[in-house]
């Protein structure tokens, strides 16, 4: 996992008004929590941030550079305009080199689906706890091979070394089942044929 370094400003403007105002000049709103200190008001560059998104994913570690001393943080929640799609605010957590913490990580679903199955997919992330400079981006979900039927829980997921399941092992993450298109032509087919059979009779 890379590391990406930012700039930010301490901010004492608050309120909504504030914010916009911090927004305006191309910055974001954000606090840092953690290791038992007060919450932090910083603003971040959007820019530069939207970019560290793009490449690292929502747990990307940031490396933030604040009045001349580094900081290492990861993003824990992040506000989204719903229409403009633009960042408005960022919740970030502090972290240490070697300290665990646990976030939610992407699945992304690789390989063919079976013919005539048709893929359930009960969970798009899964918890994770992991050592915070090496946080894996996603976990791949390889479905070439499995038969109609096939239950995948977390358990079944390969992790990358040195991280380790936040959830419970029997939680579903996919499910392949029949498609409802196979299943009425067989249902179609079989009726026929036992019609045949009966005319035969």
């Amino acid at each position: 996992m890379s590391e990406i370094r930012l700039s930010a400003q301490p901010r004492t403007d608050f309120g909504k008004g504030g914010a916009r105002r911090t927004r305006r000049e191309g910055l974001i709103p954000a606090v840092i929590y953690g290791h038992g200190q007060e919450p932090r008001h910083v603003s971040l560059p959007s820019r530069e941030f939207s970019h560290a998104i793009k490449k690292g994913g929502a747990n990307v570690l940031l490396t933030l550079s604040v009045e001349g001393k580094d900081e290492l943080v990861l993003p824990k929640a992040i506000q989204r305009h719903p229409i403009q799609g633009i960042f408005e605010h960022v919740d970030l957590i502090a972290v240490r080199s070697g300290e665990k913490v646990t976030v939610d990580v992407p699945l992304t679903i690789t390989g063919e689906i079976a013919r005539g199955a048709l893929l359930e997919q009960e969970m798009t992330t899964v918890s994770l706890e992991a050592e915070a400079t090496h946080l894996p981006t996603e976990i791949e979900v390889n479905i070439e091979g499995l038969e109609i039927g096939k239950v995948l829980t977390a358990g079944d997921l390969i992790l990358p070394k040195g991280t380790s399941l936040a959830v419970d092992a029997e939680h579903i993450v996919l499910i392949l089942t029949e498609a409802k298109a196979a299943k009425t032509e067989s249902s179609a087919d079989g009726t026929g044929e036992a019609a045949a059979d009966a005319a035969a009779e």
